[in-house]
């Protein structure tokens, strides 16, 4: 549902990478590498979290050599450690960066990864719309869509989609129905919404999330819990679930985890600088979350430890500081029906 928003890690691969390598150096670059000769005989006493560690100071002085690597340099060295060489200069920069720091701190003090979300539930609603989107039309969600991301293995182990009868509009524009491809007959023929979210929950409930196994939902943008969630709560006079009430946006955490500004955040923005094309149908939720999916993957494998940053509170969004605590989603339930 992109154009109509518009207007409106610590995980790692399967496979333990080798240790890091010298970095092969053009002329002139006498210390252009990246090796553990380096730091040999450098032992510290200091806590993880404190920055005086010389281990820091080797992360820095090898950050300054990454910065001055040309993209050819880069693909090289990332494809020795077996990493993804796809993606525009900046990304390769940040994805080796990322990749020596996690070598040096885990060689420190290893990374307790017990303490991250099992998964993560990628959602992106289709909404009802029409065009020019005029600002009293009020949308209804007409897919539901969730892609369950294993971040141990990094891979979609499951999806989850239904389609949604719209109450308040139920003929949908001839806009609405050539940009999501929803027909008029597939919402006739579909369950309310809370119905539908009933079946969410159920789905969540047989795969344990919130019970067994942690879990946080994720977006693409801020649009899906704060706008189309919350109206159609309020249309279908349900309170705000619970289990949705905080997400990671994953165009938050691209931003600032590759250091690229808000233009460049959209759903194909993100997967062209990270080398990789669309798949699917575009402004399908399900496709739309299934490229999401993909670009968390890479993200986590960049080194990428996505978490909340944003919630609900009181029927307005607000920001999630990066320090909080990492907390996972409760476990689903259907919430009751407003007074």
């Amino acid at each position: 549902m992109e154009e109509q928003k518009e207007n409106r890690p610590q995980v790692a691969p399967n496979d333990a990478p080798a240790p890091l390598a010298p970095a092969a150096c053009p002329p002139g670059r006498q210390h252009c590498k990246i090796s553990d000769r380096e730091t040999n005989g450098k032992n510290s006493t200091a806590s993880s979290n404190d920055f005086s560690d010389p281990v820091y100071k080797e992360i820095a002085i090898t950050n300054g050599y990454i910065n001055r690597m040309t993209r050819d340099e880069l693909r090289s060295k990332l494809a020795e450690f077996k990493l993804e060489t796809r993606g525009v200069k900046d990304v390769l920069k940040k994805r080796l960066k990322n990749y020596y720091k996690k070598q040096k701190l885990m060689q420190k003090e290893p990374i307790n990864g017990d303490s991250y979300y099992d998964y993560i539930c990628v959602v992106d609603f289709e909404a009802t719309c029409e065009e020019g989107n005029p600002p009293e039309f009020v949308h209804e969600i007409i897919e539901f869509p969730i892609v369950l991301l294993n971040t141990r293995t990094l891979e979609i182990e499951d999806t989850f989609q239904q389609y949604v009868k719209p109450e308040m509009n139920p003929k949908l524009s001839n806009f609405c129905i050539s940009l999501t491809g929803i027909t008029q007959d597939i919402v006739d023929k579909a369950d309310t919404f809370p119905q539908v979210l009933q079946n969410v929950i159920e789905w969540m409930r047989q795969r344990e999330l919130g019970t067994k196994y942690s879990y946080s939902m994720l977006t693409d943008g801020s649009w899906d819990m704060s706008k189309f969630l919350n109206i159609q709560c309020r249309i279908s006079r349900i309170k705000y679930p619970s289990f949705a009430k905080k997400w990671i946006n994953i165009r938050k955490s691209y931003g600032n985890f590759y250091k690229v500004p808000r233009n460049q955040t959209k759903l194909t923005i993100m997967l062209e600088k990270l080398g990789m094309n669309y798949d699917g149908r575009p402004h399908s939720g399900l496709d739309d979350s299934k490229n999401i999916a993909r670009i968390a993957i890479r993200m986590l494998q960049d080194g990428c430890e996505l978490r909340v940053n944003e919630r609900m509170h009181a029927g307005q969004l607000m920001t999630v500081s990066s320090s909080a605590p990492l907390e996972g989603a409760p476990a689903p339930q259907m919430p009751r029906y407003r007074n």
